[in-house]
C-alpha cells in the first residue's frame, strides 16, 4: 500500500479536497469557547493574522524559517490541518506553487482569502494604481512579493481583519484596535526604512539578492534591485546572467551582495568569483529574509523583525547609516 509521501502531489491535492469538503461541521457553541484555527501558508501571513487575531485564534503556518513557497508540495500532514481549519489564509499570486491551484478550489468549499491578491486590489481601490508589479518574459506574470513594500503589505490589514472577524463575529472589536495599532506600526516603519536607505551613497543603491524577491522593496523606498534569478526559485540562472550581474557591480563599485535565507547560496558565490576575475572584490553583506520569516528566537522572527533586519543589513553593507527607531 502506498503512503502519503508516495502519492503525486496532484493525487494529494484531490485527496485535501476530499478531506476537507467531507469533513463535519464544528457545532457553533463549541466554536465560540475555542480559538478559531487558522492555516496561513507563509510566516508573514501567520504573523499577519496572530497579530489581529490575539486570544480569539490558533494560527499554524505551513512554511516556516528556511522554506522556500515557490516549490512547496503539499505534505501528509497537511490532510488534517486543512481539515480542522476554520480559515485558510494564503498568498497568491502564484506564490505557493503546486498548492496554489489545491488553495484556489478550495475557496468555493470554505473560507479562504488570497491575501497579496486581496491588498493589491484594496491598494488599486485606494487609488494606487499599478500596485501589483509585472514580471516575467512578456511582463505579465504578477510579482507575488508583495510585503516587502510595508506600506503596501499594510493594505493586507483590513481585508486579514475583516474575514477573522466573520469567522469569529464577537472578537470583531478587538481585531479592529489591533488593526489600528499595526497600522500605525508599518506607517512608522516604512517611514524609517526610507530614511535608511536615503542614506546609501546613491551610486552604490544597488540590492543584488539571489534571486528576484525585492522589486517591491526597490520601487517603494528607490534602490535598484536586481535579482540573479527570475522572480520565482523554479528557474536556474544562466552563465549570462551571472556574467551580467558581475559586470553591474564591477561598473557601479557596489562593495556586497547577498544571500537569501531560502535558496543555495552558490549563484552568488559564482557572481563574487566572476567579478573577483574583474578585480573586484565583492563582500558578502549578510543573509536576507526574502521568502520565509527567520527563526522564531530571531531578529527576524517576524514580519516586522524581518523587515528592520534586511534594512540594516542592506544599509550597512551599502555604505549607509541605520539609526534607531523613534
Amino acid at each position: 500500500m502506498r503512503t502519503w509521501r508516495q502519492i503525486r502531489p496532484g493525487l494529494l491535492g484531490l485527496a485535501l479536497l476530499g478531506v476537507v469538503v467531507s469533513a463535519a461541521a464544528v457545532d457553533g457553541q463549541a466554536a465560540e469557547r475555542r480559538p478559531a484555527e487558522v492555516v496561513a501558508t507563509t510566516g508573514m501571513i501567520g504573523d499577519l493574522a496572530e497579530r489581529l487575531g490575539g486570544e480569539c485564534f490558533a494560527v499554524h503556518t505551513l512554511m516556516g524559517p528556511g522554506v522556500d513557497p515557490h516549490q512547496y508540495r503539499p505534505a501528509a500532514q497537511d490532510v488534517g490541518r486543512f481539515q480542522r481549519a476554520e480559515l485558510i489564509l494564503y498568498n497568491g499570486f502564484g506564490l505557493e506553487g503546486q498548492l496554489g491551484s489545491v488553495l484556489g478550489r478550495l475557496g468555493s468549499m470554505m473560507p479562504t482569502l488570497a491575501v497579496a491578491e486581496e491588498a493589491a486590489e484594496a491598494a488599486n481601490s485606494a487609488g494606487h494604481a499599478g500596485a501589483v508589479i509585472r514580471a516575467g518574459d512578456e511582463g505579465s506574470a504578477p510579482d507575488p512579493h508583495l510585503w516587502m513594500d510595508v506600506g503596501l503589505w499594510r493594505s493586507a490589514i483590513d481585508p486579514v481583519a475583516s474575514q477573522l472577524g466573520a469567522v469569529r463575529p464577537d472578537c470583531r472589536d478587538a481585531i479592529a484596535t489591533r488593526a489600528a495599532v499595526l497600522e500605525q506600526r508599518f506607517s512608522a516603519l516604512d517611514q524609517w526604512i526610507r530614511q535608511a536607505v536615503r542614506s546609501i551613497p546613491e551610486p552604490r543603491r544597488v540590492l543584488v539578492t539571489a534571486h528576484d524577491a525585492f522589486a517591491y522593496y526597490g520601487r517603494a523606498y528607490a534602490i535598484d534591485v536586481r535579482g540573479i534569478q527570475g522572480v520565482s526559485t523554479t528557474a536556474e540562472a544562466g552563465v549570462a546572467d551571472i556574467r551580467d550581474t558581475a559586470a553591474l557591480l564591477v561598473e557601479r563599485d557596489v562593495p556586497a551582495i547577498f544571500i537569501e535565507s531560502t535558496i543555495n547560496p552558490r549563484t552568488v558565490q559564482a557572481v563574487r568569483s566572476a567579478a573577483a576575475s574583474d578585480g573586484h572584490e565583492i563582500a558578502l553583506g549578510g543573509r536576507l529574509y526574502g521568502d520565509a520569516l527567520g527563526e522564531a528566537d530571531g531578529p527576524a522572527g517576524d514580519y516586522l523583525g524581518m523587515m528592520r533586519t534586511n534594512t540594516r543589513r542592506i544599509v550597512e553593507a551599502l555604505g549607509g547609516r541605520v539609526v534607531d527607531e523613534g
